[in-house]
């Protein structure tokens, strides 16, 4: 639920149609999904944004596949934890949890244990590029109504930088990644809000 204008960094990027896909785009599809298959985890700092224009700051966690952890700086009462093929949103301070299958949400494209890019399970919808940054945004082919994900990397070398996540609502929420650290192995637990 990352606002656009919640970002001033980022820049404009003109969207493409996905019937209109350039022998450029389908070189840096397949780049993308090469990069993704070989993610294995990544632990890094976030900024999120909201379309309510709300900014929250902490560390993620995501281990492919299947799991993610996305920890609140304080004094944020919030935990989201993706694990056991179920995402749980909980609030420490009104004592409430809520949970939804993974692959209900677009976040789950993302944390599936692999990402075919032309095998049509996938949709894409858009490749921009801009200012050295290639983005890619996809739909569950089947269940459009569902949301979208849109996946920005750093280009030279490939590196995901930010995702913006679109909900059945139509509400984004942007992240953004830095001091990104690739290739850990990280407990179990961590993936557990019953653990915490």
């Amino acid at each position: 639920m990352i606002a656009r204008r919640a970002l001033l960094a980022a820049p404009l990027l003109l969207a493409l149609p996905a019937a209109a896909t350039t022998a450029t785009d389908h070189a840096d599809i397949a780049r993308i999904g090469t990069w993704l298959n070989a993610l294995r985890s990544l632990k890094a700092r976030f900024i999120q944004a909201a379309d309510s224009g709300q900014i929250s700051r902490g560390t993620a966690w995501l281990v492919r596949p299947g799991r993610m952890r996305f920890e609140y700086d304080k004094p944020s009462p919030l935990l989201l934890v993706a694990g056991g093929g179920q995402l749980t949103f909980h609030d420490s301070e009104l004592g409430q949890t809520t949970t939804i299958p993974l692959a209900r949400t677009p976040l789950g494209i993302l944390l599936a244990e692999r990402i075919d890019l032309d095998d049509g399970s996938l949709k894409i919808l858009a490749v921009e590029r801009d200012a050295g940054l290639i983005s890619l945004t996809l739909t569950r082919a089947a269940t459009p109504g569902e949301g979208s994900l849109t996946l920005i990397f750093r280009d030279r070398p490939l590196i995901l930088v930010q995702w913006i996540v679109t909900d059945a609502q139509r509400r984004q929420t942007r992240v953004s990644l830095s001091d990104m650290q690739f290739g850990a192995t990280y407990p179990d637990s961590l993936f557990s809000v019953s653990d915490q």
